[in-house]
């Protein structure tokens, strides 16, 4: 790391902070523009203790947490400048231990990959705070906004999906620990980005609650085939997408067979 662009001339040489404002995912353009209003009004009240506030969601939506700290890391959140740590807000609540577990093994990932580590810490969880008391009574003392009548169901029917493969992606506890939330968002993002509903012979995808095969976190499988995929992070999800969804062939060195006895990654 270049010492001298993750220090602050301006506050004595000492080095400087990002902060990331992480929640959950987002699929609208409304929702991701509030995130990045909080996030500017965030740093326009705290620019004393942090150079750079940007946001990020865990699971569906860009840019994923991932790709903010790529973005810090490299510079280009913070015009050429490198932060020297990195502090992650998980706007969550409540926020079980799996998510915390998740965004530490998420943040792992991410190191052992990374051209240069940065320490990176984690807030404690609005939950955890007697200010999330304060916000709920806040709110509590503002006009409310009354909810109308339901409309009423389109006469018109459905279209049945002409899609033929389905991805279903393990959302069980032991997925969850090894990066499931993860690897459902990448797997959503590129989904939008390749128009993989359309492309080959089109996809949609899902998540589910435990497929069977824990050992093997995070789990994929892909129909019509039934394709048993284990350890897939944001790589196999790439590697699944050009073999099998757009090329129909399985992506050999991630896939399982159902054989009989107790299997493990390889």
């Amino acid at each position: 790391m270049n010492t001298d662009d993750s220090r602050d001339d301006s506050h004595g040489g000492s080095p400087l902070r990002a902060a990331i404002l992480l929640s959950r995912a987002s699929i609208t353009a409304a929702a991701v523009r509030e995130m990045e209003e909080l996030a500017q009004r965030t740093q326009a009240a705290m620019a004393s203790s942090f150079a750079a506030v940007v946001h990020a969601f865990s699971e569906q939506g860009s840019p994923s947490l991932r790709e903010a700290m790529d973005a810090l890391a490299s510079g280009d959140a913070m015009g050429g400048r490198v932060p020297g740590e990195i502090v992650i807000v998980p706007l969550l609540v409540p926020m079980e231990p799996g998510y915390r577990s998740w965004i530490s093994g998420a943040v792992q990932r991410w190191q052992r990959d990374a051209e240069q580590r940065l320490e990176v810490s984690l807030c404690i969880p609005p939950g955890d705070t007697l200010a999330i008391d304060t916000l709920v009574q806040s709110l509590l003392g503002q006009p409310a906004a009354r909810i109308g009548a339901p409309a009423a169901a389109s006469p018109g029917g459905s279209v049945i999906p002409p899609q033929k493969r389905r991805v279903l992606v393990c959302q069980g506890g032991p997925c969850n620990h090894a990066g499931a939330a993860q690897t459902w968002g990448h797997l959503r993002n590129e989904q939008k980005r390749l128009d993989l509903r359309n492309a080959g012979e089109g996809m949609m995808s899902a998540r589910t609650s435990c497929l069977g095969p824990c050992n093997l976190a995070p789990v994929v499988q892909v129909f019509p085939e039934g394709t048993w995929y284990g350890g897939v992070d944001e790589a196999g999800v790439n590697r699944i997408i050009e073999s099998h969804l757009l090329r129909g062939e399985v992506a050999a060195d991630l896939a399982y067979l159902p054989l009989p006895g107790k299997q493990t990654l390889r």
